[in-house]
């Protein structure tokens, strides 16, 4: 039976002993007590969890590694892009990321923490800066009566402030973008609402790209009496990172007055050699409200002297002046109060901004500048954080308007369960936190790879990317490659719905790279041989390393030779005619026309006995890069025929009647081949190997024919697959990989005997992905069974966010017990198939 809605909310908030709902929390969302501790506590997957047979099978791959690891770590003294010895430990804190996208990320965790950084672009570290805090103090008739930090932490350090807030009195909600922090103050009757809100504004290529967020404090005063409350939000110059004590960081108080609108607060210039910012914590000046400051204070010690400067009186000191230069070894932090008066039984407001401004940056290799979007609308001086503190301060509330617009429909849909609402949107956060970059695109930069639209190739400078920048994000936290092509295809949907222009940016970039050849050999590590980087006519794994040269060196993954796999040029395909059928941009059609021309052809090459259908040989592709397949696959071989379909439309579509013929022609043969060799009679084969498991139910096997849904083909002259066969097979699956695994609890497991017990034979045969669940319920509600998607997928959702206490950052994979692999990764970002899907069937 399903859980319901109310009873797992229940479960998180079982602590919360207060009344207190907050002022205009909403109903749906992610909702936790701040007291809440999780039961479950998981390990990451490492090099020591591979089982024997897998260890003999790959014992060559595993030596390579390893000196390729040393040789990475100890010697170029950079971090592996993929590191099998240093795994994250799962930390069970995570909330809402604050910013919009592409100009890095501050996260904070659920219990209000300042946790986890990505300013340098796409790197990321793991650090509670325990001095970011908010501190409120309340006072009555001249005097003060209750002055407490904000958080439930008792640390060694500032223990002259007041620490150790009892949990069970507040609770965090996220609705991603935004999120909010109620605290009932004990004793006092004052209730605090703490709003947190980021630009992130679909179909906005403006505000959405600003490194900004805005908090608003709603301060309840249920007293028969009126009180004086001032909040205080103090901030260290840094990340807690080890630069934060190189020496020479600075701050200054500053004013802003323009447009009948001000702004008070501090900047904190922060100086290390490589990618120097400022940090700014700013307030709103309004009538009836004192703006106080303190430019410097050292975030070391007890920390006293700005615990009692503000409990005198409620305000902070205000010196003029900038502070000196920290010396070698030393931190520095400043802190911001706003003080007002809230009347007896009512309400008063509060609005805080932080922004940072790294406006230039450099990737690891230090080869190149590329500057971040928000500078095309603030400029790149890096003086910008007064400026961008008073734009978001005044429009913050438009922001909101716009939010709710966009996420009303959705939410206010009494037949969408509650748990698919906080998904969908919570979902979104990696869109931002997937160390994610939107930088401009260079005047001399030529993304066509020098090969010409007259050559079969692109524009040197593609509107769209010149007009809406580069985009990447990265594969995963902790598998830090930039837009992994395999598993964007899965991703993809987020930024096709939400910000079409970034995904055909991506797109062009990735086209112009297929053209492209990478001569130079390298070592690979599965088969121990040399090949070049890059083949042409291959679409890239990914376009390179945040720590070296993205988009100049791409295929950072050097596990594969990827001009072996079968998939990427397929799932290039694919995804140029559903951007097709969703943008309607036909320049973008034609553009796309000759690459998919090209790469199709050099995927021919794999149909070995001319059947119509390509062969897979040693690893199925690059998606299931560790489960072994021989011969035509349902994975490999579905995603083919349906890109054979998309082939016919777009020939049809630019009018070349003998292309779709040919394309035709091999599809008809294909599908009769795909037929005979991999279906059962009940769904598709793993392979067609014939050998013991080649009869496994892969959860994935319908991929292709999701695809075609979902750009509005599969059925009638565009059909690749029987809809009887498909809907048999998704039954196989739900009844199989969903319902036989885990009590139907935790989504479908890539792969299941049709016995009912998980396949084993490989790392991933015996693994969740959750975003390959999201794309098979998105391929369920295509197909009208609606009931069961969203059964498949809550059991996903259920076991990251409420049982393993993931939020906000959604693994690759678990198992049914005890590990989990990758965390904060890209492909859980599908949940917006879902939505798709839904949309879909709705206009059907």
């Amino acid at each position: 039976p399903q859980r319901n809605d109310s009873k797992s909310t229940a479960d998180l908030m079982s602590r919360y002993v207060s009344k207190e709902m907050g002022y205009g929390v909403p109903k749906e969302g992610w909702r936790i007590c701040l007291a809440h501790e999780f039961k479950e506590k998981r390990k990451p997957f490492q090099a020591k969890d591979v089982s024997l047979s897998n260890v003999l099978e790959h014992v060559g791959l595993g030596i390579r590694y390893l000196k390729w690891w040393y040789k990475k770590t100890q010697v170029e003294k950079k971090a592996p892009f993929i590191d099998m010895f240093g795994a994250q430990p799962l930390r069970q804190i995570y909330g809402a990321p604050l910013g919009g996208i592409g100009g890095g990320t501050i996260t904070r965790g659920w219990r209000g923490e300042f946790c986890r950084w990505q300013l340098n672009p796409g790197m990321y570290h793991y650090k509670t800066v325990t001095a970011n805090q908010f501190t409120v103090c309340l006072r009555r008739g001249g005097q003060t009566v209750y002055q407490q930090v904000l958080s439930v932490e008792r640390p060694p350090t500032l223990q002259g402030w007041n620490w150790g807030y009892c949990g069970e009195y507040a609770f965090y909600h996220a609705l991603y973008p935004r999120a909010w922090t109620v605290y009932h103050l004990p004793g006092q009757n004052v209730t605090l609402t703490c709003r947190q809100i980021s630009p992130v504004i679909p179909h906005d290529y403006q505000d959405s790209s600003l490194p900004v967020a805005v908090f608003v404090w709603d301060i309840e005063n249920k007293n028969d009496y009126a009180l004086d409350v001032s909040i205080m939000f103090t901030m260290v110059n840094g990340s807690g990172h080890k630069d934060d004590k190189c020496g020479g960081h600075w701050n200054e108080p500053f004013h802003l007055e323009k447009e009948g609108e001000a702004v008070s607060g501090v900047l904190l210039h922060h100086c290390p050699t490589v990618n120097p910012y400022t940090l700014c914590i700013a307030a709103r000046e309004q009538p009836d409200r004192e703006v106080s400051h303190q430019t410097a204070f050292s975030p070391k010690g007890t920390c006293s002297s700005l615990w009692s400067d503000l409990i005198t009186d409620g305000r902070l000191d205000s010196p003029t002046g900038s502070s000196p230069p920290t010396s070698k070894g030393e931190k520095v932090a400043a802190a911001l109060a706003v003080s007002c008066s809230v009347p007896a039984q009512s309400r008063n407001t509060q609005e805080f901004c932080l922004a940072w401004d790294m406006p230039k940056i450099t990737f690891g290799s230090r080869e190149r500048e590329h500057l971040r979007r928000y500078t095309r609308y603030f400029g790149t001086k890096g003086d910008v954080s007064p400026s961008l503190s008073h734009y978001t301060l005044s429009h913050y509330s438009q922001w909101e308007k716009r939010i709710d617009e966009w996420q009303r429909p959705i939410l206010q849909d009494s037949s969408l369960p509650s748990w698919y609402k906080s998904a969908l949107f919570n979902e979104l956060y990696f869109v931002v936190d997937g160390g994610t970059v939107w930088t401009e695109l260079p005047e001399d930069a030529d993304v066509s790879g020098g090969v010409r639209s007259e050559d079969g190739g692109l524009p040197a400078q593609p509107a769209v990317v010149k007009e809406y920048g580069r985009f990447a994000y990265l594969e995963g936290q902790e598998y830090r490659m930039y837009n992994t092509y395999d598993v964007h295809f899965y991703a993809s949907f987020a930024l096709i719905m939400l910000w079409p222009k970034l995904a055909l940016s991506v797109q062009y970039d990735i086209a112009g790279s297929v053209v492209n050849q990478e001569p130079t050999e390298r070592l690979h590590l599965m088969s121990g041989r040399y090949s070049p980087v890059k083949a042409k006519n291959v679409v890239p794994h990914d376009v390179g390393d945040p720590d070296d040269e993205p988009w100049q060196r791409v295929n950072a993954y050097l596990i594969h030779d990827t001009a072996d796999w079968k998939d990427l040029n397929l799932k290039f395909v694919l995804q140029v005619y559903r951007d097709y059928h969703l943008t309607q941009d036909s320049q973008y059609l034609r553009d796309m026309w000759p690459i998919c021309q090209a790469v199709m052809e050099s995927e021919l090459k794999f149909d070995l006995d001319g059947d119509g259908l390509i062969e897979n040989s040693g690893y199925a592709d690059q998606t299931y890069d560790g489960w072994t397949v021989t011969g035509p696959s349902a994975y490999c071989g579905g995603l083919w025929l349906a890109s054979l379909c998309a082939m016919c439309m777009m020939a049809r579509l630019v009018d070349n009647e003998e292309k779709y013929r040919w394309y035709r022609d091999i599809l008809d043969r294909g599908s009769a081949a795909f037929d005979k060799l991999l279906w059962n009679g009940k769904y598709y084969n793993y392979d067609s190997s014939g050998r013991d498991l080649s009869n496994s139910v892969m959860s994935d096997q319908c991929a292709g024919h999701w695809f075609l849904r979902a750009s509005g083909l599969g059925e009638g002259d565009y059909q690749a697959f029987p809809k009887e066969k498909i809907q048999s097979a998704l039954k196989s699956v739900f009844d199989l990989n969903v319902m036989s695994f885990a009590g139907g609890q935790m989504g479908a497991v890539n792969g299941m005997r049709p016995e009912g017990v998980p396949d084993r034979s490989s790392v991933q045969s015996d693994e969740v992905w959750i975003g390959v669940v999201y794309g098979l319920a998105a391929t369920m509600i295509h197909e009208g069974m609606r009931e069961e998607g969203m059964r498949t997928a809550e059991g996903c959702y259920r076991t990251v966010w409420e049982r393993l206490g993931m939020a906000f950052q959604t693994p690759e994979a678990y198992c049914e017990k005890g590990i989990y692999r990758s965390l904060a990764y890209m492909r859980p970002l599908s949940v917006w198939a879902m939505q798709l899907a839904l949309d879909t069937s709705k206009k059907d």
